[in-house]
């Protein structure tokens, strides 16, 4: 990653110039002025006070340039000086002004990249991109725990631990939540037009994928493990399944539904998408789905019956951490209530804060069934990690359904 110079050093610089400008100009042409003038006024001693005034403007010249070359450089050490931190989210997952607002509060810099996908991330990691933090989902903390790029968190140092919703401290993915610290939860369902889908077709759950009536009007996700997620669900498999069968049953599902279907394979593009009305139905995760609901009155959401990923993301130190001070107090910083309050008010999730999660269920996002969706199904599940077997044979599944 290249640094771009600091807009402060940029602005600084260009002051400087202009000055030096204006102070030759000055002791260039004022006297030359005032040497026309005085022309007229033989008994004025016209060398004399032409020298002085060059002295005086050369003087205060060099005074005023040195001034300046003295502000610049503190400021430039200061800046240099700050300590960075590194971030690495997805995309769209953050209010970028609380970024500024930790950098002015702890007088840091953050240098905060985005991904579009958890395997994305492990590639930039595994290729040995540093950072301090990531945040990526459930299964592939897993794995992230399991080939040892994590150091253990040390819960003594996040305060604000006690905010958390406890049900996300004891889950399988990072049993004694040794490494994780929750950062925001969800489900993936289904956003539908009230007034061009049949309430009665959502009793097909996923199956409603294939309902030849919505031909045309469908964005799937854009996703491996999410897209395979709904074909073994609507078959009635385990999403975590590594039986190669199953994975070629899921294969046809999905090969059935875009030949039959036409679905547009979309990222987060989607939400504006459906906000505009221009398909009938769109697989979002929750968080999508809330904020699309708000945003339009004839859109609403449903969580298929055969069960769904009912996942988690959260913050991870790596291994490579170099500031552990200030990435323990980005993580404190961002379970504090006024901040993931902010937070989810742009996000449109459900918060790791547990006052934060009831406040949107219970009042601004009240009767909207995206938010805080229920996930007392027995048949919802958690991603695992796939051992590396499964997962090859899941890459080649998806390359095909792509390229079809």
């Amino acid at each position: 990653m290249t640094k771009r110079t600091n807009p402060t050093i940029n602005s600084l610089s260009t002051l400087l110039i202009l000055v030096v400008v204006v102070i030759i100009v000055a002791v260039n042409v004022i006297p030359n002025v005032a040497k026309k003038r005085r022309f007229k006024r033989e008994s004025y001693s016209t060398p004399l006070i032409s020298k002085r005034v060059k002295r005086v403007f050369s003087i205060v010249g060099f005074v005023c340039v040195g001034l300046f070359a003295v502000y610049c450089i503190s400021s430039f050490l200061k800046i240099k000086n700050k300590p960075e931190l590194r971030v690495f989210n997805a995309g769209e997952y953050i209010d970028t002004s609380l970024i500024e607002e930790f950098e002015k509060e702890y007088n840091c810099k953050v240098i905060y990249e985005t991904f579009d996908s958890n395997e994305s991330m492990y590639t930039k990691l595994k290729s040995g991109a540093a950072y301090d933090i990531v945040i990526p989902s459930d299964y592939m903390i897993e794995r992230l725990i399991s080939e040892e790029y994590l150091k253990e968190i040390d819960w003594s140092r996040i305060t604000n631990k006690k905010n958390i919703i406890p049900e996300l401290l004891d889950n399988e993915f990072d049993p004694g939540s040794k490494y994780a610290v929750p950062y925001y939860w969800g489900t993936v369902g289904i956003v539908y037009d009230k007034n061009v889908v049949d309430k009665k077709d959502l009793e097909d759950g996923w199956e409603i994928l294939n309902n030849e009536k919505y031909k045309g009007n469908l964005y799937m996700y854009d996703s491996e493990r999410d897209s395979l997620m709904i074909a073994l669900k609507a078959l009635g498999y385990s999403m975590n399944t590594d039986n190669t069968d199953e994975l070629d049953k899921a294969y046809e599902w999905l090969i059935d539904e875009h030949d039959k279907m036409e679905p547009v394979y979309a990222g987060d593009d989607v939400i504006d998408n459906m906000i505009s009305g221009n398909k009938a139905m769109a697989v979002v995760y929750s968080g999508d789905g809330a904020y699309i609901v708000s945003e339009n009155g004839d859109m609403d959401f449903f969580v298929p019956n055969q069960g769904s990923n009912v996942w988690t993301d959260a913050m991870l130190l790596t291994k490579d951490c170099i500031n552990e001070d200030l990435a323990y107090k980005y993580m404190d910083f961002f379970l504090r209530e006024d901040v993931a309050t902010t937070n989810t008010e742009y996000i449109g999730y459900d918060s790791a804060v547990k006052s934060v999660y009831e406040y949107f269920r219970d009042e601004e996002y009240e009767g909207n069934n995206a938010c805080a969706p229920d996930i007392s199904n027995p048949k919802n599940e958690a991603f695992h990690d796939q051992n590396e077997k499964t997962r090859m044979y899941c890459d080649e599944i998806w390359t095909k359904v792509k390229s079809r």
